[in-house]
Order: C-alpha cells, then structure tokens, then sequence
C-alpha cells in the first residue's frame, strides 16, 4: 500500500469535519504546472515519504496530491499517524536512517530537529534555481510563522504548513440572550462580566471551557495560554524559571478563577471535548486552534449553525498574545540527493502561493498572506480575519522550540494538572515545575555554555 493509515484517533478524525464535501480534483495553473514539469523531468519515478496526521490540512493536501504526482512524476507516500505518536515515529526513523525524506516539523520539534541535523537548512536548496519556484517568495509568508515554525538560529529550515492561531469560538446567540452583542475583548471581561451572566450551574451550562487535559494540552493549550497574555513567560532571559514573578502567578491564579464558570472535569477535557462542549451548547465559549472551525460547521458535529461567531483570543494586561501552534515541511538530511530535491519539488508546491486557494477551499490553512486578502475568501470563512490579525503580533516562542521542551512538557503537564485540581497552589507549583525544569536545562547543558539560550 502507498498510502497508509495506523492508529488513527477517532477525536483527531472528527477535526475533517465534512471539510472536503464537494471538493472536486484541482488542476495547477498553466505556469505553475510548466515549472514545476519542467523542474521534476529529472526525477520522473523518484518517491517522497513523509508522516501526516488526521487533520483538515493532511486531508486537503491528500485530495491535491494527484494533480502533482501527474505533473511530476514524483510518487508521494505517506503514512497518517496521530500526533501524540508523530514525533516518536520520526525520531526513530532519523536515528536509524529510515525512509522518511520530508520531515513534518512541530513548532516545539523545530529545535531538536535542527540541531541533530536530521534536517536541512533551504539555503543551498533554493540556491539551486533548476528546482527553486521562480515564484517561491519566502516574503509571501506571514513572518511571525516562518520564523516560528520554520526558522531555528537563524536558518530556514522549512515552509509553513498546517499552522494554527488559538481563535475564540463562542455562541453568539447565547451572548445575545444574556445581554451582549460582541464578544470580550479582555480576559477580564470574559470572567467578571460575561461569565456570571453566562454561567448556570443548575442547567449545566458555563460561560467557558479551556482544554486542559495532562499531557501537551495541558502544557500548551492550558497552562502557556494564561502566561503571556498577563505579562508572563516559562524562562527569563537567563533561562532560569520565570513562574513564580507577579505577571506568571497573575495568569496562573486567572486560570483558577476561571476553574469556578467552566464544567466540572474540564482539567480532562482534550480538544475534542471543549469542541464538543461549545458544538452542543454546554459552554458559550473556548479558545481554540482555527483548525477546528470545520468541525464547529458541520451539522453533523455541531448545533451551532449561524449562531457560530469567531474572533481573536481575548487581549490580557500585556496585550493580545494568543495560544500559535502548527507545522513546516523540511528537507530530511538522510534523504538521497534525488530525494533532496524531490523532497524540495514537493514542500515547495505545498506550500506555495500558486494552490492556496484550492488548499483552503478543501480545508486546510495557507501560511500565505495573499490567499486571506481575497474577499470571496474572507466571506466564505468566518475564521480569516480573526486568525489572520493574530498572526500579526505573537510569540514564536509561546512554547519553547528547543529539544528539551518535550521533557519540561511532562513537567508543566503533572504539576499544571494539580494546580487546576486545587492539589497544590499556583506559587507552589510554579516553583516545583521551575527547580525541576531547571534542572533539566542544566544537564542540557544550558548553563555551562554548551549550548546556547536559544527558545
């Protein structure tokens, strides 16, 4: 099989959300399809491997494929894993010279990716102008997402794919029955006005739910949320631990305030879950990636229908610095050089300006600036202008990206949990998760000068 499929999770399959209902096959533009033929005529019959996941993006990439196959020449395998296994799958396949020739990049994978060489920087590939898009326009990225997800000490290493801005779904019919015709602005607001308002307890509804589940969703989409928008961060510029400062606790002890307009459970609420709160009507709002507007659309999955309203995450003290989250394709290092450049063919048509369109009409979501600049595109989807003014200002390290995060992760995660569950309080269980984590940067190596303070 050239395709395959293992272990795919049912709360990562209902993410397709009907995104690809009506899609028909896409046919490259005249000059697209003669560069990219004219580019790949030496490598008729050499394969691209790579991992995706079971996501919108994966999906409307998949039903794009045929077109550059035919074009190319080139064949394109993949396998769809789920994310919790996607970085594990890679890492063995890296250390024991496997197959895999395009790497999908997590924004927290970039780092230990990089700097154990199994990927390759773009220069000396797109310095090549025999497989180089003469349309290739690095500068046609939204930059905050092509230094986060593809940059690491100040190389490119991959192109934007697959990339997510933490957005705020919310019931706009529901707000409008308890008096409000807009959604909060601030953090603030959404705890001291809209949520006494918003919350029955009796009824078994609640203004809010914040996926928080142990694990990544716990350390990302929970606990680095409440940091930066109070001011707050995991590290100073030292790299010591910057938890138990005013601006960190205050975000903290934010979270557990809100603890108190959120269902009961919700420290195990996933993605699927909060998703699924705010598409049935338990909760009135969640702060999500834009990634799930498709499932918040589909009448299959969801009761919203036109009471479904999108915008930016809400602005804290320090401003409106959302939850950002996504992926870049890169060049795997053990590729054979035909492979390179077969692999750069590839993530270059993925992520170029030319099937951006057709990327987003069957669901997925471009890293490219002119696609949201088209009206029929920003009608169409209600999530485009909020997602797109995230991008505008954010912090490419919301999460740490080098290779000592998926250890401190676990931290954050177990200690993270208790705080919610009222195990232990904010200021204890930031200095539990700092001596630990600094603990963890010291065998790294981070403060004896082997490697350099870089996040």
């Amino acid at each position: 099989m050239r395709k395959r499929t293992r272990g795919t999770a049912a709360a990562l399959a209902v993410l397709a959300g009907g995104a690809l209902a009506g899609a028909t096959l896409w046919q490259a533009p005249a000059r697209a399809a003669d560069w990219l033929e004219s580019a790949a005529a030496p490598l008729k019959g050499t394969a691209v491997t790579t991992t995706f996941l079971d996501r919108p993006g994966y999906r409307a990439i998949i039903k794009l494929l045929p077109d550059f196959e035919k074009k190319t020449g080139i064949k394109v395998n993949y396998e769809i894993v789920p994310y919790e296994n996607a970085r594990e799958k890679q890492v063995l396949n890296f250390t024991s010279r496997g197959d895999l020739t395009v790497a999908l990049v997590d924004l927290v994978w970039i780092g230990e990716f990089a700097e154990n060489g199994w990927i390759e920087p773009i220069d000396g590939l797109k310095g090549d102008a025999r497989i180089t898009d003469p349309n290739l326009n690095l500068q046609g990225f939204f930059p905050l997402l092509l230094d986060a997800f593809g940059s690491w000490g100040g190389k490119v290493y991959g192109l934007p794919f697959d990339n997510y801005s933490g957005l705020l779904f919310y019931n706009a019919c529901m707000l409008k029955d308890a008096g409000f015709d807009k959604p909060p602005a601030t953090w603030e607001a959404l705890l001291k006005d809209y949520a006494p308002k918003l919350t029955k307890a009796d009824k078994n509804q609640f203004a809010f739910a914040l996926q928080s589940r142990r694990g990544e969703t716990q350390s990302a989409d929970s606990f680095m949320r409440v940091l930066w928008p109070f001011g707050g961060s995991l590290l100073d510029k030292n790299f010591k631990s910057n938890l138990n400062s005013p601006e960190s606790q205050a975000g903290l002890q934010f979270r557990q305030d809100l603890m108190k307009v959120m269902p009961p459970g919700v420290v195990s609420f996933d993605h699927n879950e909060a998703v699924n709160a705010l598409a049935q009507g338990q909760v009135a709002m969640i702060t999500e990636w834009s990634a799930f507007y498709g499932t918040l659309t589909d009448p299959k999955t969801s009761k919203l229908g036109d009471c479904l309203a999108v915008a930016p995450e809400p602005e804290g003290p320090a401003g409106r610095l959302p939850a950002l989250g996504g992926f870049s394709l890169a060049v795997a290092s053990q590729a054979s050089d035909a492979e390179k450049k077969a692999a750069w063919l590839f993530i270059q048509w993925a992520t170029s300006e030319a099937i951006a369109r057709p990327y987003v009409e069957a669901g997925g979501v471009s890293g490219r600036t002119s696609i949201y600049q088209q009206p029929d595109i920003k009608a169409s989807y209600k999530f485009v202008e909020p997602m797109v003014a995230s991008w505008q200002k954010g912090v490419p390290q919301y999460r740490p990206r080098f290779p000592a995060w998926p250890a401190i992760s676990e931290v954050v995660a177990e200690w993270g949990s208790k705080m919610m569950l009222g195990e232990t309080t904010p200021a204890a269980g930031a200095k539990e998760i700092g001596s630990r984590m600094e603990g963890i940067l010291a065998k790294e190596g981070y403060y004896s000068g082997k490697k350099a303070l870089l996040q």
